[in-house]
C-alpha cells in the first residue's frame, strides 16, 4: 500500500496544495478514465469500486509518488490490472485485460458480477450508495474488501454494512469452507503485508502505527463474510491482509514475487472461482 510510506515535509505540502486546489470536486483521483468504460460482455470484467472516505490528509487521502490518492484506488490499476492477467493465465476465464472502476451509484452496475473494493477503513456512505449497494447484493452481486488492518479500521467498514445489510451480521470463514480450496488449496488466509512492511524473515503484521487507532492486534489474518439466506456469500474481507499489493509489486524483486505475491494470486483466483461458481 501506498499510503503508508513516510512523506516528506515538501510532499506534505504539494499534497495539501493538489487538494486545495481540487476542493469541492468530486475527486476520481487515479480513475484514468476507466470508470466510463463500456464493459467487455464477452469477458469477465474486474471492477474496483469508488467510494467514499472521511477525513483529510493520512485518512481519506495519502500523498505517495508525486500526487494525491484517494483511499478507494489503493493499488490502482497496476494491481487489479495484474491480476486480469494473471487471472486470464491460471484459469480458463476469459478476462478483459484492463480492469474498470465503477461508483456504487453507477447505472450499469448490475453488469458487472462481482467487484473489488481496498481499503475502506475510512469508507462512509451515503443513503443513495447504501440502497444502490443493498440493491446490487440482493440481485446477486458479489463484493470482494480487501487490505484493510486492526479492530477500528474494520469497526468502521462493518458499520458501513450494518446500513447496508441491517438484520446480516459477518462471520469467520475457516480454512475448512470450499472457497480455501476451489483451485489452489490454501491451508490458511495468508497474511500479505504492503512491500515496506516485508523483509525476510521478520513478521508479516504490518505496524500499528500505520493503521487507524486502535489497533488493536493486526497478528491474524482472517477472512469473513455476509451471507444470504442460502448461505451465499455476498461480500466476503479478506482482513488484517493486503492481497492487493501482492498483485500490484509483483515485479518488485524474486523475493517478494516468490513469498507473496503467489499467496495473493492463488487467493485470488480461489475467490473469484468461488464467486462465479457459487
Amino acid at each position: 500500500m501506498k499510503h503508508r510510506l513516510p512523506l516528506s515535509l515538501l510532499a506534505t505540502y504539494a499534497a495539501f496544495a493538489t487538494l486545495a486546489a481540487l476542493a469541492g470536486t468530486n475527486l476520481i483521483t487515479g480513475d484514468g478514465g476507466r470508470s466510463s468504460t463500456p464493459p467487455d460482455m464477452a469477458r469477465l470484467n474486474l471492477v474496483r469500486a469508488i467510494y467514499d472516505s472521511e477525513g483529510g490528509m493520512g485518512e481519506a487521502y495519502y500523498a505517495y509518488d508525486g500526487r494525491v490518492w484517494a483511499r478507494w484506488e489503493t493499488d490502482f490499476p497496476e494491481g487489479d490490472d495484474n491480476f486480469s492477467h494473471r487471472l486470464q493465465q491460471l484459469t480458463r476465464i476469459h478476462v478483459a485485460p484492463q480492469a474498470s472502476s465503477r461508483l456504487l451509484t453507477a447505472p450499469d452496475l448490475g453488469d458487472f458480477p462481482m467487484l473489488y473494493m481496498s481499503d475502506p477503513g475510512y469508507m462512509v456512505i451515503s443513503e443513495q450508495e447504501r440502497a444502490a449497494f443493498e440493491s446490487y447484493l440482493a440481485r446477486g452481486g458479489f463484493v470482494w474488501v480487501d487490505d484493510f488492518w486492526g479492530d477500528a479500521e474494520w469497526q468502521q467498514f462493518a458499520n458501513v454494512m450494518r446500513t447496508v445489510l441491517p438484520n446480516r451480521e459477518w462471520r469467520v470463514l475457516t480454512p475448512e469452507h470450499p472457497i480455501f480450496h476451489t483451485v489452489f488449496d490454501l491451508e490458511e488466509m495468508p497474511q500479505i503485508p504492503a512491500l515496506p512492511f516485508a523483509s525476510p524473515g521478520g513478521s508479516t503484521a504490518e505496524s500499528p502505527g500505520a493503521h487507524k487507532f486502535p489497533a488493536g492486534s493486526l497478528d491474524e489474518p482472517q477472512m469473513r463474510a455476509w451471507l444470504d439466506d442460502d448461505g451465499r456469500i455476498m461480500v466476503l474481507a479478506t482482513h488484517n491482509t493486503d492481497v492487493g499489493d501482492g498483485w500490484e509489486r509483483e515485479a518488485y524483486g524474486d523475493w517478494y514475487f516468490e513469498t507473496f505475491s503467489t499467496r495473493s494470486y492463488m487467493v485470488g483466483v480461489n475467490v473469484v472461482v468461488y464467486a462465479m461458481t457459487h
